[in-house]
């Protein structure tokens, strides 16, 4: 059997894995789940690793929606094969697919036989995950990535956390071990009562975010006459919070960019008709876009980490982020970027406002944003991930060394 050698993060013999990802999100869905899941599945290949990825078919494109691709499932992705089970779309959020528990994730696994299994950002179809990986007994690792009652009270669902944290900390108990994307989060799920707990973090493609991507030419058709880019990346959508945005209409000297689509798209074209609106982006456009703009924004108060942050800081663009949640572990005050408080639309217009004004302040924050992602490239991150696999699947991959071991 071949075998990789981990990084620093544990200087041990890593045995080569079979991994089963079972995930509430997947291509052609775009999302922080589908985009880490997918990152995994890159650096598990490049170690040698096998996998296999269990997923909900997203189903149709509803009338008058933007497909961000071609509506259809890759049957493969790095190699790994990938298994589709039925799903549905929330009624109140047309984008978003809900996989249906079903037993036959048992079936998957046992044809599979994994070594671990890896459940991303489990709740409904981690859940068929999770118990199928305990009749197999197979260890699980599941990631804690969105905040479901914090989504939940973005759409109206009220009254919902007592449940919503009852039934996730009735699912991340029967796991091995629970992973949070930021300290905000472990601290939150260690005051819930989840067990087991560990950070894991999410990487950066340094190459795809990165100073060099910036373009005079992306620079001239937005700000024509100079204006300082003012740009938010990610879904318009409630959760998100870009109504935040109209708060800095009228800076003098900037130009608001949003480059993203979702439900609340046509209320904030109302809201900001001086803004630019990009439309979903991504590949060079995105990378081109992001690394343009002197300014990132993100309004959101409810992100386990928010990778569109990070990405930002990669490309040497200060940030300016809602004091909560993921962003904290991210944004350093006066080093990187500035926080506002979270339902404080004025600090938010003065925190943008004191970036456009000074030139040499965004230089020395957009050094230290390209500084404060040193070291967090995604095969650093994933050689992390790869050890909490090897700590709660040791006896297998101890065995397999072993069995190697005999062989020779």
């Amino acid at each position: 059997m071949a075998c990789a050698v981990a990084s620093s993060y544990e200087a041990i013999t890593l045995c080569a894995v079979k991994v089963a990802i079972v995930t509430e999100s997947f291509l052609p869905q775009v999302n922080g789940v589908t985009g880490s899941v997918c990152r995994v599945l890159e650096q598990l290949a490049a170690r040698g690793h096998q996998a296999l990825v269990v997923a909900p078919r997203p189903g149709l494109v509803s009338s008058g929606e933007t497909a961000h691709a071609p509506w259809n499932c890759p049957e493969s992705y790095a190699g790994a094969r990938v298994e589709l089970l039925p799903g549905v779309r929330l009624p109140f959020y047309s984008s978003v697919a809900v996989g249906l528990p079903t037993r036959r994730v048992t079936a998957m696994l046992r044809d599979f036989a994994p070594d671990v299994v890896h459940l991303a950002a489990p709740m409904v179809l981690g859940a068929s995950g999770l118990a199928a990986a305990q009749r197999l007994d197979v260890p699980a690792v599941a990631v804690f990535q969105t905040d479901i009652a914090g989504f939940a009270r973005r759409y109206g669902l009220r009254g919902t956390d007592p449940a919503v944290w009852w039934w996730l900390r009735r699912l991340h108990g029967r796991a091995d071990r629970t992973l949070a994307p930021s300290t905000p989060v472990l601290a939150e799920l260690d005051r819930r009562g989840v067990p087991r707990l560990s950070l894991w973090g999410r990487g950066v493609d340094r190459q795809r975010f990165h100073p060099a991507h910036r373009s005079a030419g992306v620079r001239a058709v937005l700000a024509p006459d100079g204006e300082v880019l003012v740009g938010y990346v990610g879904r318009l959508a409630a959760e998100k919070r870009p109504r935040m945005l109209a708060t800095l209409a009228g800076l003098p000297g900037t130009r608001l960019v949003l480059v993203g689509d979702g439900p609340e798209e046509r209320r904030l074209r109302r809201m900001m008709p001086d803004a630019v609106f990009t439309g979903f982006r991504t590949g060079t456009e995105l990378s081109q876009l992001m690394a343009s703009l002197d300014v990132f924004v993100h309004t959101g108060a409810d992100d386990t980490f928010c990778q569109a942050i990070q990405e930002a800081l990669a490309c040497g663009v200060p940030v300016v982020a809602a004091a909560a949640g993921g962003p904290l572990d991210l944004v350093r005050p006066g080093v990187n970027g500035l926080l506002f408080a979270p339902d404080d639309g004025d600090g938010l217009r003065a925190a943008v406002s004191a970036l456009a004004a000074d030139a040499e302040l965004r230089r020395r924050l957009g050094a230290g944003a390209l500084a404060s992602v040193e070291g967090r490239g995604w095969d650093v991150v994933c050689e992390e991930l790869f050890g909490h696999y090897r700590q709660v699947s040791g006896g297998a991959c101890t065995a397999a060394v072993q069995h190697a071991d005999d062989a020779a």
